[in-house]
C-alpha cells in the first residue's frame, strides 16, 4: 500500500510538471525561424507585401508514448493600405495535457518612407484568444489509492486571454517585442498550489540580413529573448540564415541554439546535488518555389539528463498569395517574401 501511494504522488507530481512546462496558450519553438514571425509577435499579421498562409506539425520523441505534438494553421493579410488582419489555430498535446485555441489579431503599420521603395515602417498589433485546456486522469486508480488532488476524470476549461506587440522594420534590420498572456488567469481546475495566476511571457526579437556582393546570397543572424515574469525563467536563442535566390524563388536554411539562462538542479546518487541548464540545437532547411514553402526543422537535446535523444520533428507547409504591395528595396525576407 505504501508503495502504491508512492507511485501515486511520483504520478501527481510529473502530472504538474507538464502542465507547469507546458506553455500557456500556444508554445514557443522554432517556427518563426521558418518564415512564421506572426505566430510570435501580433504586429507582424499583415507587415509583408504577400498574404501568408502557413500549416505547422510538430512531434517529439517518436519512441515515448503521448509525447508532445503541437499543430498550427495560420493566415494573415494586409487589408487596404496600413491594417493587418490574422488568425491563428492550435493543438497542444503533452501526456496528460492538452490545450486547443485560437486567436484573431488586428495590426496597424505606419510607413515612414517618401519614396515608397524604402522599407521604414512601425507596427502595432494585438491578439485576443480562447484556450480550452484539459486534464485526463481518467486511467488513474482512484478508488484503491485515492488522492485529493487527483480526480480520476477529464477536466476542462475554457479563458480568454490577450497578447500586444511592436515591429520596427527599417531596410536590412528588423525588432519585434511582444508580451503574451497580458490577462490573470486562475484555472479551477488546478490547485493555486501547483499554479500562479500570472503567465506573462516577455518577447523581443532582433536580426540584419548582410547581402553578399555580387552573388545570390543573403545571410541573416537574429537572437530572440524570451522571460516568464513570476518564474523569472529565461533563455535566449541565438540563430543563423542563409537565403539563397532562385529562377523559381529561394532556398533558406540555417541553425539555431538555444539556451537556457536558469538551471534545474537534480541528483543522480541522492546525494549530491548537480544543475543543468536547457540546450538545444536546431538546424532547419527551406525552401520557396513560386508561391508555396516548405522547410523541415529538427531539434536536439545534447544534455546529460535527457528522457530520450530521439528529439523533434516539425514539418511547415506555406502558401503566399494576395500580393498588393511592390518589393523594397532592401534585404528583408520576413516583408518583400
Amino acid at each position: 500500500m505504501k508503495i502504491n501511494k508512492i507511485i501515486l504522488v511520483l504520478l501527481a507530481i510529473i502530472s504538474f510538471s507538464w502542465i507547469n512546462a507546458q506553455e500557456r496558450g500556444l508554445p514557443i519553438y522554432k517556427d518563426y525561424l521558418t518564415d512564421n514571425w506572426y505566430l510570435l509577435h501580433p504586429s507582424m499579421a499583415g507587415a509583408s507585401n504577400y498574404d501568408k498562409l502557413r500549416i505547422t506539425g510538430r512531434q517529439a520523441w517518436f519512441d515515448v508514448d503521448d509525447a508532445p505534438n503541437l499543430q498550427t494553421a495560420s493566415v494573415n493579410v494586409r487589408a487596404g493600405d496600413k491594417v493587418g488582419l490574422g488568425a491563428i489555430f492550435f493543438n497542444d498535446e503533452n501526456g496528460r495535457f492538452s490545450q486547443t485555441g485560437g486567436y484573431l489579431t488586428f495590426a496597424y503599420h505606419l510607413s515612414f518612407s517618401r519614396s515608397g521603395k524604402t522599407l521604414n515602417q512601425l507596427s502595432f498589433g494585438a491578439s485576443v484568444g480562447i484556450i480550452q485546456e484539459s486534464l485526463d486522469e481518467t486511467d488513474i486508480d482512484v478508488i484503491n489509492n485515492p488522492d485529493p488532488i487527483i480526480s480520476g476524470t477529464e477536466q476542462s476549461e475554457t479563458f480568454f486571454n490577450a497578447d500586444i506587440g511592436a515591429s520596427y522594420n527599417y531596410q536590412d534590420f528588423f525588432i519585434h517585442g511582444t508580451v503574451k498572456n497580458i490577462i490573470p488567469q486562475d484555472r479551477e481546475i488546478f490547485t493555486e498550489v501547483f499554479e500562479t495566476d500570472n503567465q506573462r511571457q516577455y518577447l523581443l526579437s532582433t536580426g540584419y540580413s548582410f547581402y553578399i556582393p555580387n552573388s545570390k546570397w543573403t545571410i541573416q543572424p537574429s537572437a530572440m529573448f524570451q522571460l516568464k515574469e513570476f518564474t523569472e525563467e529565461s533563455n535566449v536563442d541565438i540563430n543563423g540564415k542563409a537565403f539563397y535566390d532562385t529562377d523559381f524563388g529561394q532556398v533558406w536554411g540555417g541553425l539555431s541554439y538555444r539556451r537556457s539562462l536558469d538551471g534545474a538542479e537534480f541528483t543522480s546518487d541522492g546525494v549530491s546535488v548537480d544543475s543543468q541548464k536547457l540546450n538545444t540545437i536546431s538546424p532547419f532547411l527551406g525552401i520557396t518555389i513560386n508561391n508555396f514553402v516548405f522547410a523541415y526543422t529538427y531539434t536536439y537535446q545534447p544534455d546529460d539528463i535527457v528522457l530520450t535523444n530521439s528529439g523533434f520533428h516539425q514539418l511547415t507547409l506555406g502558401y503566399n498569395f494576395g500580393k498588393r504591395r511592390s518589393r523594397y528595396q532592401c534585404n528583408c525576407p520576413a516583408v518583400n517574401y
